[in-house]
């Protein structure tokens, strides 16, 4: 299936909840102020929150007074250009390689998940790829990513349940330098609950990272379940004051109506959305592109 494809069955709940009833407010009345207040609510709805909401149609209706835009399509039309100006001016990653992408996020969003489906990318892409099992204190993590590096056929460093997740770290690096590994994957434990020792582990994982390989490409992608929404902001916030967040790895699209969360992300963090996961398989995750996003939302 092609990307476009996929990205346009993934989007299908969120598609119908705006694209209809956007369809149903242009057929039954003027584009006047209530059109422009109804308009703000399917935006809300659909998770790209207040602020940007209203801040996406006033600039709809200065454009359409400008340009005495009054039937549908024109409007449609419109609202995707301001959507595409907004992602355009957002730098997006370029990977270099050898990289280090240490995944970070809250328990349940399917990190140790998108690790798997993250080594199965790479290994398309003709990449050396190690797993790092830095998820040492949930009992099923190591072992749910061992069945993922048997599934990919990927090399996996772990330790016994427990052990120091830094430590592990370390011993991933070895390896990779060792091996000559493009990229290194890394699991981090999520436990929001004991927040100030598992931002204190993570800032330990950094600082191995650093000292023992300063001359790899280091990002830090934070794991967002689609399907909690405005939540997912919530979870930007705490890990951001601890680490740097590099990009977004958004899950579970194709289970909301809400996908519009990752307009609201861009608009209020300026955090790029690097992947996208668009199913349950091994390959449903898909580098993100803003544009695909754009015309499969309407």
């Amino acid at each position: 299936m092609g990307l476009f494809k996929k990205i346009g069955n993934a989007l299908k709940k969120t598609r119908e909840a705006i694209a209809r009833r956007i369809d149903s407010l242009l057929s039954h009345g003027e584009i006047d102020d209530d059109f422009y207040d109804e308009l703000t609510d399917i935006l809300i709805s659909c998770d790209i929150g207040v602020r940007t909401s209203m801040d996406i149609v006033e600039e709809l209706r200065l454009r359409a007074r400008k340009n005495k835009i009054r039937n549908a399509e024109d409007v449609k039309k419109e609202l995707k250009e301001i959507l595409k100006e907004e992602f355009a001016s957002l730098s997006q990653i370029d990977l270099q390689y050898p990289a280090i992408i240490t995944i970070i996020g809250v328990n349940g969003v399917g990190k140790t998940t998108t690790i798997g489906k993250m080594a199965k990318y790479f290994k398309n892409q003709k990449k050396e790829v190690t797993l790092v099992a830095g998820d040492t204190f949930r009992a099923a993590a190591s072992s749910q990513l061992n069945e993922w590096a048997e599934r990919t056929k990927t090399r996996i460093i772990k330790h016994a349940e427990g052990a120091d997740a830094a430590a592990v770290v370390f011993d991933g690096i070895s390896s990779a330098k060792a091996k000559g590994t493009d990229v290194l994957l890394v699991d981090t434990a999520g436990r929001l609950h004991t927040k100030t020792n598992l931002m204190e582990e993570l800032k330990k994982i950094d600082k191995v990272i650093n000292r023992e390989y300063p001359e790899a490409h280091k990002y830090n992608f934070i794991v967002l379940d689609a399907t909690t929404g405005q939540n997912a902001l919530n979870q930007i916030n705490a890990f951001s004051e601890f680490v740097k967040i590099d990009g977004i790895i958004l899950t579970k699209l194709d289970g909301t109506a809400k996908g519009g969360v990752v307009v609201a992300i861009e608009k209020e963090y300026h955090l790029p959305v690097v992947f996208v996961g668009v199913g349950e398989g091994a390959d449903d995750l898909e580098l993100f592109d803003y544009n695909d996003f754009i015309e499969n939302l309407f």
